[in-house]
């Protein structure tokens, strides 16, 4: 435990966050936390009123601090909240996440502990409708999402990425900050650029932070399917950082098409979709367990559309996307984060 708290930078993209966003950062100025806070919120072209609700949350507690984010990216937004930030440790949280009381001390803790330059927990998916109980049950499940300790939970220790991340700004000044060409996987990304020059991302269960699932088959899948996009750019960026359950579902998705295609002239092709659809519902059964009855029908719904966007994702994902990336385009760095 440090003798003398470092102070914390907590960094907040914002975009159509009116509802949540004065929670939000009630949950992290109420932090069990004896060091110096801040937050530092990027705020986007908003629909709603988020704008509003931001300068009031600044102009009523000086530790909070507004910034602008003209073109609405999440990295963009977290790069210029990054560069206004004073603090010797980053911390960055979404505007819809509602910060455990205990998150920033047990992140403090762990860095300290570890010499690590990335902390981070678990994304604690939390349904309030049947489908998102369906969609939590699913996004906390190896067969949903593989041995992603973040999503599952597991013992602590190195990761190739966490949920969110508490961050040495050393890290941060080191890498450059976040990738702004990436729309997702931008975590990902950078802590894969950490870890290349010799620094740590450490997983640590005890950092839990809810977060609320996609709420229709829809915006699932429409959520997945950029996922998908976008791991294969990290792949053609980064040689060597794809694995098996990375194309698994690109796999399963290629299998089902072939089969059902298939089946018109050899019809024990069919026999391929028909195990997919048999192995779902046979995985759901112990995930819907405690759940209602609703929920528990809508699990394989969930993990079907979790499985098929990524492939397609993954499969369909232009060899141009991403060109811009700060990777391809090394002669034109990204601004350092001066304190």
């Amino acid at each position: 435990m440090p003798v003398i708290w470092p102070a914390v930078s907590v960094v907040t993209p914002i975009l159509n966050e009116e509802r949540h966003l004065a929670s939000a950062v009630r949950h992290v100025l109420s932090q069990d936390y004896p060091g110096e806070l801040e937050v530092v919120l990027a705020v986007g072209p908003s629909k709603d009123r988020t704008q509003e609700v931001a300068d009031r949350l600044a102009a009523e507690d000086p530790r909070v601090k507004v910034v602008a984010n003209p073109t609405g990216r999440t990295p963009a937004g977290l790069n210029a909240a990054i560069a206004a930030s004073s603090h010797g440790i980053v911390a960055r949280i979404d505007g819809h996440a509602m910060m455990p009381a205990d998150y920033l001390r047990i992140a403090v803790e762990t860095l300290e502990e570890t010499g690590a330059d990335n902390v981070g927990g678990i994304m604690a998916a939390e349904g309030e409708t049947p489908w998102e109980r369906a969609v939590a049950a699913a996004m906390t499940s190896r067969v949903g999402v593989g041995n992603a300790r973040f999503h599952t939970g597991g013992e602590g220790g190195p990761a190739d990425t966490v949920y969110l991340g508490v961050f040495r700004r050393s890290a941060l000044e080191r890498v450059q900050g976040y990738d702004e060409a990436f729309l997702r996987a931008q975590d990902w990304e950078m802590n894969h650029r950490i870890r290349e020059t010799g620094g740590v991302v450490w997983f640590q269960p005890r950092m839990r932070v809810s977060y609320r699932p996609r709420p229709s088959v829809r915006t699932l899948a429409k959520q997945y399917f950029h996922y998908g996009r976008w791991r294969r750019v990290v792949a053609r960026q980064h040689k060597g950082t794809i694995n098996l359950r990375y194309l698994a579902a690109p796999a399963a998705l290629t299998g089902i098409v072939l089969g059902l295609v298939g089946g018109f002239l050899f019809w024990p092709a069919w026999l391929v979709p028909a195990a997919y659809a048999a192995a779902i519902v046979a995985a759901s059964v112990p995930l819907g367990s405690g759940l209602p009855l609703g929920a528990k029908a809508a699990i394989p719904v969930a993990l079907a559309t979790m499985h098929m966007a990524w492939g397609a994702g993954f499969i369909t994902s232009p060899p141009g996307l991403g060109a811009d990336s700060r990777t391809a385009r090394a002669q034109r760095p990204a601004p350092p984060f001066p304190r």
